[in-house]
């Protein structure tokens, strides 16, 4: 992590060279910004994105190519002898990293000084209680070998955040003098500075499709690798899901997505009818004041961290549907065994949607030109009759889409069913048994201390993969049917 002031050096320095840069141009110009190519802000904002920006990029890149250099260093060093049996040399790399950062905080803390640290021997004094009195905790001794890794790790991490700081004041202090140099009232600064902004805009831009392409090709490379070691066919195919790490593991994904879309199937019938009746509300019959104070509580639903949900649904609802459904209820019936079941989940979840399937509907809604409404009035029909033959067949294609990205919002839940659904994997029509769905079985398979070349932990890719298929499918829909039929009411 970069030194505090190094950031607030190159910040002030930037704004030395904004007020600096405008100063310049001024006197140039004799005072009279009207001989100036571009305005005064423009010669300020030019010195200090020169200032500001190499610097500080080049020290976000070296904080990320740093400890990927230092770690395949030092891992080099550790010879095989070193690693356990029962062991990885990543394993081993991480107790070198917390014994270095164990140092790096004794040191700070004045429990003893650099040179001390790097001296310091396996036998000579027990490492471990000594980190443990700064507050690092190690599961097992330190041996010579980690130590030594441990405090080569500090050495080069030392020298690289020296050779950074060298290098990052000297980018901001070079284009400190480049950029005030080449002040002058005929520098066209305007153009300089529209074209860094839309560098940075196109920055932006790429990073996020990058960040995209990125996840999508991590679960594509390691859904492949899944695909080598169990059959594609048995995968897609199978009706049993009974994973095992000790082998013979049956990885059929069928009971996964019957229990993903028949508790999405429920949400969206609970979330639909409310949410699209409340946005009939809200856009055609209430008032300025009713509409301020009902749609903001309705959206405070979008808020509520969805951990809450599974808790409601496993604490509440599971409890009320058994004292309904369940043995010695008010029906005097045994269709309901617990309080994890298709059910209780899809009700939690289909609140948790109407806020989504609300605001997007209203938004919709208000969207049909109000000359429709006045002219369906002005033939004599009825409010009622408006929404019903004109409001809603109009933006119909925008409610369509609505729904269906609440759909691939619900596929993708994951808190609400882990708590609220069970673990079952199993191929059932009655609502209230217990299943799972991808999103939970995912989150299992990826749990605990499980080796990341076996089938059983690749298939947590594999059910990502599938996942991202069906919600993307959705969303192409979605956008699909909103540009297909939005220009006939435009």
């Amino acid at each position: 992590m970069p030194p505090l002031w190094l950031v607030m050096f190159v910040l002030a320095l930037g704004v030395v060279g904004y007020v600096l840069g405008r100063q310049k141009a001024m006197t140039s110009a004799d005072g009279d910004s009207r001989h100036l190519h571009s305005l005064p802000v423009y010669y300020g904002t030019n010195v200090s994105l020169f200032v500001v920006l190499p610097a500080l990029l080049v020290m976000v890149c070296w904080l990320i190519v740093q400890p990927i250099l230092i770690n395949n260093s030092v891992a080099g060093q550790i010879p095989a002898s070193a690693i356990p049996d029962s062991g990885t040399l990543g394993l081993v790399m991480s107790d070198v990293r917390r014994v270095a950062d164990g140092l790096d905080l004794a040191v700070s803390q004045g429990v003893m000084t650099s040179a001390e640290a790097g001296a310091l021997q396996a036998g000579a004094s027990d490492v471990r209680e000594l980190l443990a009195d700064v507050g690092v905790a190690l599961g097992s001794d330190v041996t010579e070998t980690t130590l030594n890794a441990a405090q080569s790790f500090r050495a080069k991490a030392a020298t690289g955040n020296l050779a950074m700081t060298v290098v990052v004041l000297a980018l901001a202090i070079a284009g400190f003098v480049y950029s005030y140099g080449r002040t002058n009232k005929d520098f066209r600064a305007r153009n300089v500075v529209e074209k860094v902004i839309r560098g940075i805009l196109i920055l932006a831009a790429s990073i996020a499709i990058l960040t995209t392409v990125g996840i999508v090709l991590s679960l594509v490379f390691n859904t492949i690798e899944f695909f080598k070691l169990y059959p594609a066919m048995d995968f897609f195919f199978g009706t049993t899901w009974s994973p095992s790490f000790g082998g013979g593991s049956e990885l059929g994904v069928l009971p996964l997505l019957w229990g993903t879309l028949y508790i999405s199937i429920i949400a969206l019938a609970v979330a639909v009818p409310i949410g699209l009746f409340a946005a009939i509300y809200l856009s055609e019959y209430a008032g300025p004041k009713a509409r301020g104070i009902a749609k903001p509580l309705i959206e405070v639903l979008a808020g509520i961290p969805t951990i809450v949900y599974g808790l409601f649904a496993l604490l509440t609802v599971g409890p009320l549907l058994v004292n309904t459904f369940g043995q010695g209820g008010a029906l005097g019936v045994d269709w309901m065994s617990g309080a994890s079941s298709v059910t209780t989940a899809g009700l939690v979840m289909g609140i948790m949607l109407i806020p989504f399937v609300s605001s997007l509907s209203d938004d919709i809604i208000n969207a049909v030109p109000q000359s429709m409404r006045d002219g369906s009035l002005g033939l004599g029909a009825t409010k009622s009759e408006t929404v019903k033959q004109v409001v809603l067949p109009a933006a119909l294609p925008g409610i369509v889409g609505a729904i269906l990205l609440a759909a691939s919002r619900a596929i993708g839940e994951t808190m609400i069913v882990v708590l609220g659904a069970g673990a079952a994997a199993r191929l059932s029509v009655n609502p209230l048994e217990a299943m799972t769905t991808v999103t939970a079985k995912i989150v299992s398979q990826l749990t605990g201390d499980a080796d990341f070349a076996s089938p059983e932990a690749l298939v947590a890719f594999a059910l990502g993969m599938t996942l991202f298929v069906m919600t993307l499918g959705l969303n192409v829909l979605a956008l699909y049917i909103v540009r297909k039929y939005r220009e006939q009411y435009e």
